[in-house]
């Protein structure tokens, strides 16, 4: 099949890339390289399976599509990296509307099955824990999140009107917290943390550290958005992430044990405006539906990123 990954050059869409090459599928990976790397998908520019284009996801136009993956977005929170969502309004704002928009009429023009890359942050500091698909969320419509976290829920509505009055093959899948190689330096906690434990420097911890998270490792993840594309039904939700849940100081003292560091926690700040207190999925649908549930313990999957970052 030949499929379209946006974001290709990303830290979640390389990988995808790398997987649905190695599945036997021609990829056309498009980026604009506004958050991605060429660096990530470098080992991949010989292969004749695989073809790159510097594109805007607004602008994209490609013949003869199987399926499209939607990826392509900002997705850092940090308003102190130039790469966040919080830096790049305006642009996290369009990919997720326009973007999605233009992607959904190319897949109906070829026939195309659709996969758009959600969020979990769609659910906001949630009152429903862990969040299941059927959450409609507790998200700030106007916050500084909110160019992210409601471009997203934007982006969702767009898909389901063309699933329900275009007959659009989508899907959709929400991704938690997700980590691994080439994960980039822009601020999300885990890298944050593995930074400062290999550098014995503090860790950074906002708020009092009681708040949780779900950690997903990266290939784990990308096992995930395919089952859903090849799997999924249309018109379905997915909450795709791993539902063992640890606070931010069990994290720290994780990283500190496998790193051997001597790094103790600095308590930085209070929590960012709109920081959801709570996260974790119930993954019951993608485990009943797709057949997929995360294989990578957190410690596992620590190990390698620590091993990546040190070579």
């Amino acid at each position: 099949m030949k499929i379209v990954v946006t974001g290709g050059a990303g830290f979640l869409g390389s990988h995808l890339c790398d997987k649905l090459l190695e599945l036997g599928h021609k990829v056309v990976c498009i980026d604009n390289l506004l958050t991605g790397s060429e660096k990530n998908i470098e080992g991949l520019k010989n292969n004749p399976n695989f073809k790159f284009i510097n594109q805007d996801v607004t602008e994209i136009n490609q013949d003869d599509i199987d399926q499209i993956y939607h990826l392509a977005s900002p997705a850092s929170p940090n308003k102190n990296n130039p790469k966040s969502y919080m830096s790049l309004p305006f642009e996290t704002m369009q990919v997720n509307s326009i973007g999605t928009w233009n992607l959904c009429e190319e897949a109906l023009k070829r026939g195309a099955k659709f996969l758009f890359a959600s969020t979990s942050e769609v659910y906001g500091d949630p009152l429903e824990h862990p969040q299941k698909e059927t959450y409609n969320g507790n998200v700030s419509t106007t916050g500084p999140r909110s160019v992210y976290d409601e471009s997203k829920r934007f982006g969702e509505t767009i898909v389901s009107s063309f699933i329900r009055h275009k007959n659009l093959d989508g899907r959709i899948v929400r991704i938690f917290n997700t980590y691994g190689p080439r994960m980039p330096e822009d601020g999300r906690v885990v890298i944050e943390f593995v930074k400062a434990a290999l550098q014995n420097k503090p860790f950074p911890v906002f708020g009092d550290g009681t708040q949780t998270r779900s950690f997903c490792y990266v290939l784990d993840l990308v096992e995930g958005i395919i089952a859903a594309m090849e799997k999924g039904s249309s018109g379905q939700i997915y909450n795709l992430g791993n539902p063992d849940e640890f606070t931010i100081l069990d994290l720290a003292q994780k990283i500190k044990e496998l790193t051997n560091s001597t790094s103790e926690i600095s308590f930085a700040d209070r929590l960012p405006q709109d920081d959801p207190k709570k996260r974790c999925p119930d993954i019951t649908k993608a485990r009943q539906s797709l057949g997929w549930e995360p294989k990578i313990s957190l410690e596992e999957g620590l190990q390698k990123l620590i091993a990546h970052l040190k070579r």
